[in-house]
């Protein structure tokens, strides 16, 4: 089997903008091991689909060895997996509270330490994981404290992570979305949901997807917060 071919992992991948980046790498000619809870298998011969909780330690380890038996390596790790529940803070259950932290936070601790330990193996590779706006500048009306707690420890951590391993050949940058086109959101919220952008629109899943690839592709990038929020990060 060759090995000379980069390969990258994507979580949440079987819907949304985790599918929109399977699609783009493989246009690079990547191959993908591509995760999410109900995700199917490829027939793609370039495509390796685990399916599992990516919050499991188990689905985790999986999701490494697997595609390191397929393909030999591991270039690129893309956490894109996470969950949205828009409640008041004080309607939040000890579930909702459980869901989230699961997939945002346990769904990137583990996948992350294992990659980067195998990375390390190359002293290469790159870490860019999918957060949020929100993190930052939370909106007037919107519901958005267990998103800012979980994506903002992800962008605190992947700071962290990007200095620690700098020496070490692997950088660790984000992308943090504004409101982006996806099937969650339906038609008819999108002129709404588009209002809260300066540029008056919703984001595309290919917004988020080249905004990957360009830091993917940026050698001398590392420990970026990458804002794709048509100007909802600069203010209103």
């Amino acid at each position: 089997m060759s090995t000379s071919q980069k390969v990258v992992i994507v979580t949440g991948a079987s819907q949304g903008i985790g599918a929109e980046v399977v699609r783009a790498f493989r246009k690079l000619d990547y191959r993908v091991v591509a995760t999410s809870r109900s995700i199917k298998p490829s027939e793609d011969p370039n495509i390796l689909t685990v399916a599992g909780d990516i919050g499991d330690p188990t689905t985790a380890r999986r999701v490494i060895s697997e595609g390191v038996a397929r393909f030999g390596r591991i270039d690129t790790l893309v956490n894109n997996a996470g969950i949205y529940i828009g409640k008041p803070f004080t309607e939040h259950t000890a579930e909702d509270y459980a869901a989230v932290m699961n997939v945002n936070m346990a769904g990137f601790y583990y996948v992350t330490q294992l990659a980067i330990a195998e990375m390390e193996r190359h002293s290469s590779g790159h870490v860019v994981s999918v957060t949020s706006s929100t993190a930052d500048n939370a909106i007037s009306g919107g519901y958005s404290v267990l998103a800012a707690l979980t994506k903002g420890g992800l962008n605190a951590a992947t700071k962290s992570l990007a200095i620690e391993y700098a020496r070490k050949g692997i950088r660790v940058n984000a992308v943090a979305p504004g409101i982006i086109k996806t099937p969650m959101h339906a038609p008819e919220t999108h002129e709404a949901l588009g209002a809260f952008h300066p540029l008056g629109r919703m984001g595309e899943m290919s917004d988020i997807a080249d905004a990957i690839l360009f830091l993917d592709s940026a050698p001398f990038i590392t420990g970026e917060i990458l804002h794709v929020d048509g100007g909802q990060s600069a203010g209103r």
